[in-house]
């Protein structure tokens, strides 16, 4: 780029070796959280993250997920979180409670404990549409929680 010759770029990494993962995952509509977190753990391992250095915590629902995911990164134990789950539209204004709220939560947690988490709750109108989009969206964390590990890491590395 001409005109920033002076200018650092953190480049991004996706090498996961040496880095540790905490995953919480709801039980609710649990074949799209099973197939998101299939695509989640197999893409983690094809970054180099170790197996044993990935850690998962399931809860009753997304409601639920914050919660665990704050207890995680306060842990000390992890150098990000995701979180998997799935919000299906139904045909009372509950669906909206659950994702803006555990949205939010997610939010809250990341910006209050510095860790990085990777928002993968679906929320869809139909099963359809989260089958669709299960096993994209589980890659995809993997991918979010190791470039932002390193990314954090990075910027807290510079002297």
């Amino acid at each position: 780029m001409a005109g920033y010759e002076n200018i650092y770029e953190y480049e991004p990494s996706l090498k996961g070796k040496g880095l540790a993962i905490g995953v919480v995952m709801s039980r609710f509509n649990q074949d799209i959280s099973e197939g998101l977190l299939s695509a989640c753990t197999s893409e983690l391992k094809r970054l180099g993250v170790d197996e044993g250095s990935v850690a998962i915590a399931t809860v009753p629902g997304a409601l639920e997920i914050p919660l665990v995911l704050q207890t995680m990164a306060r842990s000390g134990r992890f150098n990000a979180l995701i979180a998997l789950g799935a919000v299906i539209r139904g045909e009372t204004y509950h669906f909206e409670i659950v994702s803006n709220d555990s949205c939010r939560a997610l939010m809250e947690v990341q910006i209050s404990t510095g860790i990085p988490i990777a928002n993968g709750i679906l929320t869809c109108e139909d099963d359809d549409q989260a089958i669709a989009r299960m096993h994209q969206k589980g890659s995809d964390c993997a991918q979010v929680a190791v470039e932002m590990a390193n990314l954090l890491g990075a910027i807290g590395g510079q002297s």
